[in-house]
């Protein structure tokens, strides 16, 4: 379908054609003409097939036709980091180029001068508000904020804002808005959690749900197996053969990116970096200076795995395999964006190769392995842990065979502590006694054999000059 087969306003349509939009994506498509009605609505579908235009587009509608309070604000978009917050921004400006629709974003990490230009927007009611929950449970707080009139409430990337814990903030800010509004949810994955908040926050839903979790068709994913010691090798390989312009380097942590980053500058790469260390400032810096290509390449935490709109990255590198199947999705969907190409690799050490297997099962592929160049020497042996853990207890019989396996631990934990088979049923059983009764059965002869357990050290007794014990007897 084409946007044009939608009734838009002619402003919306004049935005459309300005920013060279025609045909709808998947997601917009089933989604746009459900929320022109007013339906609450669940959205799941994976990055970069236009969920913020399937969004943004039915409220700019009804909001050029009229009819919602001047001044007052008309619209909460919630996103989970500045930097989505900023895209959405931005995104708005060029759709409201043509209308009388204002905006502002609300987010962390800014000095004083963009604090006081939030404080402006909000005083003076603009239409839609874009925020972070931490940031806009401040101004609530502080009584900078009137919701009372919100008539459109939207969630962006709930999944990832439930992952970073702004559940609670979620709910607050849902308890200052009308109960009469149109809610949105859109996220790419549906865990449970969602589910809770979805039924919670949104009245009678309808849910699109466009591949689940799933890597784009563009994308071409390759593995390298490796040690530790060889990354660094094999992106020096890589980028021998090709441009190191459009990347993006995921690490895990940011002291990693960090190193990372500084030894790549020094083998002569054109690098930049972006993590929680930096300030909004510096942040936006980077990605300034990344879109106008003068720099080539981003090594990022996730940070960077979800809110960037960049449609003309080349690769994404995974230089640590993320803990979680849902973060691989999101890191390389930084890529092959909007229908177009890319490629994802992935460096898998030893260590992370279980990870990995988790990611394949997840994704239902098997993703080709790349070998190493031969001057990096050879690479270990592609055996998750798991399977590898699984090798050896079978070969110890244990598995299919665990309750023989119980019997001979029970055996072997019996004669630990002396008892022969007979022990069990002629000998009676021994009661339990505090730690001073059982020193004092020590003293008069009466327990030789066995001590109590104690969790805590045992602390030694001193000794007379005869080598016996003192008497506690006038110990007090």
């Amino acid at each position: 379908m084409y946007f044009t087969d939608f009734d838009f306003e002619y402003e919306v349509l004049d935005a459309l054609d300005a920013m060279r939009f025609e045909k709808c994506t998947p997601i917009q498509e089933q989604t746009l003409q459900l929320l022109m009605e007013g339906r609450d609505l669940i959205g799941v579908a994976q990055t970069g097939t236009g969920k913020t235009a399937a969004y943004l587009l039915p409220v700019l509608n009804k909001l050029c036709r009229g009819g919602y309070p001047e001044d007052s604000i008309n619209c909460v978009i919630m996103a989970p980091t500045r930097e989505l917050a900023q895209q959405i921004d931005r995104q708005l400006e060029g759709f409201t180029y043509f209308m009388n629709v204002s905006s502002v974003a609300v987010y962390g990490g800014n000095d004083g001068q963009r604090y006081e230009q939030e404080l402006r927007g909000m005083a003076k009611g603009a239409d839609i508000i874009v925020a972070t929950p931490g940031r806009l449970i401040s101004h609530i707080n502080l009584g900078n904020i009137d919701l009372s009139k919100v008539s459109f409430f939207i969630l962006d990337e709930a999944d990832r804002m439930l992952d970073m814990g702004f559940c609670n903030d979620i709910m607050t800010i849902a308890k200052q808005l009308p109960k009469e509004r149109q809610t949105m949810l859109f996220s790419a994955t549906m865990p449970e959690e969602i589910r809770k908040l979805a039924s919670d926050i949104l009245t009678d839903p309808v849910q699109i749900t466009l591949a689940l979790a799933k890597p784009a068709d563009g994308i071409t994913q390759q593995a390298y197996i490796c040690h530790e010691g060889q990354k660094l090798g094999i992106l020096n390989s890589i980028f021998d053969n090709e441009s190191s312009e459009r990347v993006i380097l995921f690490a895990s942590r940011k002291t990693k990116v960090k190193e990372i980053s500084h030894t790549l500058k020094k083998h002569g790469f054109n690098v930049g970096e972006m993590h929680s260390d930096l300030s909004q400032s510096e942040r936006d810096e980077i990605m300034f200076q990344y879109k106008s290509r003068k720099i080539d390449m981003i090594v990022a935490t996730d940070i960077l795995a979800r809110g960037i709109d960049i449609d003309d990255i080349r690769i994404v590198i995974n230089y640590d395999v993320p803990r979680d199947c849902d973060d691989y999705i999101h890191r390389i969907g930084r890529t092959a964006r909007a229908g177009t190409k890319g490629r994802a690799i992935t460096l898998v050490n030893i260590e992370d190769q279980e990870y990995f297997k988790r990611i394949e099962d997840f994704i239902e592929q098997n993703v080709p392995k790349i070998e190493l160049p031969a001057k990096l020497g050879e690479a270990p042996a592609y055996e998750p842990k798991s399977k590898q853990k699984e090798g050896r207890n079978k070969q110890r019989g244990g598995y299919g065979n665990k309750e023989k396996q119980g019997a001979k631990n029970r055996r072997k934990n019996n004669h630990k502590r002396g008892r022969g088979k007979s022990d069990t049923t002629d000998k009676p059983q021994a009661t339990a006694t505090t730690p001073q009764e059982s020193v004092t059965k020590q003293q008069n002869g009466e327990v030789k054999r066995r001590r109590p357990h104690h969790r805590h050290k045992r602390r030694s007794t001193p000794k007379n000059g005869d080598g016996k014990a003192p008497s506690t007897e006038n110990k007090q």
